[in-house]
Parts: structure tokens; C-alpha cells; sequence
């Protein structure tokens, strides 16, 4: 039997990779691939942002963190390299449960902590080239023996097939009438300069990042829900731009090489579950929010138990 997974964004090609590996018969159906998906404009530094229940994703998120780093270390993909960052918070807190996981976690020496904060971390974490690492998914994908069909469906029901997985990301508010699902608008810049460390908020409300990686940073961000605006906004840039340099004072704007924007799929909480619409058997994997590419393994490895279980 073939099993058909819908979408070519982060989580479809991981799905479909580790579908294969089980030895199924995989075909995934999108309406875009690389470079045309959301996923090929994630900054991506992995970190859990934007994406409930905790108590599954951070273990999804954890288990993520291992397979990158087994990509880097052992399958030598070169996209995927480990920085370090320093995240900075307006209060002092409890870390988060998943930097039990990290092998490098420390909370901040005063000194080190950005004016106007009280409290922050450091820690490592991949880095992926996004630009670079979605075709090598789909590379590795059709390596595999996997096949790609460009189509696109106005409704689950209508994809042919007796065991689907849903990966579609935004477009299940439409294809399956999830009205959970709604955009988090997402902007982002592109600098020819390295700031040596990463500098992070993750609080959606002040949200800033200078995310290194090996052919530019990433400075970011914004988080503007139910914004369906794809157009690249100067206010945002500026307002990126101010937010960034008074986390790194020594940005240089020439250096700016371009903009980018994408749309989150969040969702209250990731939608990760079977479901049966008449004969077929519906396996949903989408609602990741800002966290696509940080849960993508975690969430692939639990598709294949959810599908063994209905095989």
C-alpha cells in the first residue's frame, strides 16, 4: 500500500524520509517544493518557539536535537553547524525543561546580561541552512525511493488513497477545515556579518534574534498573527534593525544582503493525531508554529507509530 503525504515543507519531507526507511511505499502530494515553501525561509536555529503542548513538544524538540546532530556528525550534512546564543529575559525563571537535554546550558553571569534585562542563558544549538538543507531533504527523499506529485486540493477528501498523512501546514485551515490554524506573520533579514554569538527575546511581543550561519545572519523578527501579508514591509526592517542593534550595537546596515518574509502555521496546539474520514485513515502532522523545523524528526518519528499501529 501506498501512502500519500501531503505537503513538501519541513515536516512533509521528514515524514516521508522516515516513512521510507520503514520500508513503505511513499508519495508526497504538495501544491510547492523548495524554494516555495515557508519552511525555506526559517531562520533555523533550533528552539522550541511558539508550539503547545509542552509536554510532548519538548520532547519532539529533544529528540530533533539528536538527529541533527547525528546529521551533522555522522551523515557529514554540512548545512547544519552548532553556535551558541544567549537568550535574554525581563525576569529570572525557572529554565525550560528541555535544556536538561542540552549539552552546553548555563545561566548568564551578570555582566553578561544585555541592559534593560534581569536575567538570561546560554546555550548550543544547530543551526540550519534552510536554503541548503530542504533539498537535501527532498534529494534524500527521492534517494529513498520516494515519489513527488505536484497537486493541490481544495479538501482532504478529495486525495485518493486509504492512509494519508497531513502535512500541509497553513493550508489545513482550508484542506481540512481546521479554522485553528492561522498565519504568524514572520519577516526576517539577511546580513553579510557575523555577530559571533547568537542574541535572542523569544517573547512574541519583543521578539529578536541574530541567528550566525555560514553564509549569513539571520536578524529577526516579527510575530503578527492572522497577518496574511506576504509583501516585505521598510517599517518592519526598521523595526527588525532598531531591535537588533540594541542587542548588537556593532550591526552594520550596509552589510544588509535581503529581506524575506514568511507565514508561521500555528495553531493552539500542534495537531499531531489519527482520524478517520470514511474509509480513510488521516494522520495529521501540522500546527507547528515557529518550531517546523526543531520538532520535524520528533514529529516524523511519531507519524511511523501512528501508522504501524493502523497498518
Amino acid at each position: 500500500m501506498e501512502i500519500i503525504v501531503v505537503g513538501a515543507g519541513v515536516s512533509g519531507l521528514t515524514t516521508g524520509i522516515r516513512l521510507l526507511e520503514e520500508g513503505w511505499s511513499v508519495k508526497i502530494m504538495t501544491e510547492d517544493v523548495s524554494p516555495n515553501t515557508v519552511s525555506d525561509v526559517a531562520a533555523a536555529w533550533w528552539y522550541p518557539f511558539l508550539v503547545e503542548p509542552v509536554d510532548k513538544t519538548n520532547k519532539w524538540a529533544s529528540e530533533t536535537f539528536d538527529e541533527l546532530l547525528r546529521l551533522k556528525n555522522v551523515e557529514g550534512v554540512e548545512c547544519i553547524t552548532m553556535r551558541k546564543g544567549r537568550e535574554y529575559l525581563d525576569e529570572i525563571c525557572e529554565p525550560p525543561r528541555w535544556s536538561l537535554e542540552l549539552p552546553h546550558f548555563r545561566i548568564l553571569d551578570q555582566e553578561e546580561i544585555v541592559k534593560k534585562y534581569k536575567f538570561g542563558w546560554e546555550m548550543e544549538a544547530p543551526v540550519i541552512e534552510m536554503n541548503s538543507y530542504m533539498p537535501w531533504l527532498l534529494s534524500k527523499f527521492k534517494e529513498l525511493g520516494g515519489t513527488l506529485e505536484l497537486q493541490k486540493f481544495n479538501s482532504i477528501k478529495d486525495v485518493s488513497g486509504n492512509l494519508i498523512v497531513n502535512c500541509s501546514g497553513l493550508g489545513a485551515r482550508e484542506f481540512c477545515s481546521d479554522d485553528k490554524v492561522i498565519p504568524v506573520r514572520g519577516q526576517v533579514i539577511y546580513i553579510e556579518q557575523d555577530p559571533g554569538f547568537g542574541r535572542f527575546d523569544q517573547q512574541p511581543e519583543t521578539l529578536t534574534y541574530t541567528i550566525p550561519r555560514r553564509d549569513f545572519t539571520v536578524l529577526g523578527g516579527t510575530a503578527q498573527k492572522g497577518d496574511w501579508d506576504e509583501t516585505i514591509r521598510d517599517s518592519d526592517t526598521e523595526y527588525i534593525l532598531s531591535k537588533c542593534e540594541a542587542l548588537w550595537p556593532e550591526l552594520d546596515r550596509k552589510k544588509i544582503k535581503g529581506v524575506a518574509v514568511g507565514l508561521r502555521p500555528s495553531r493552539n496546539e500542534l495537531r499531531l493525531e489519527k482520524e478517520s474520514i470514511g474509509e480513510k485513515i488521516v494522520i495529521h502532522n501540522y500546527g507547528h508554529g515557529g518550531a517546523g523545523v526543531t520538532l520535524s524528526w520528533g514529529c516524523a518519528d511519531e507519524v511511523v507509530k501512528l501508522v504501524k499501529i493502523n497498518m
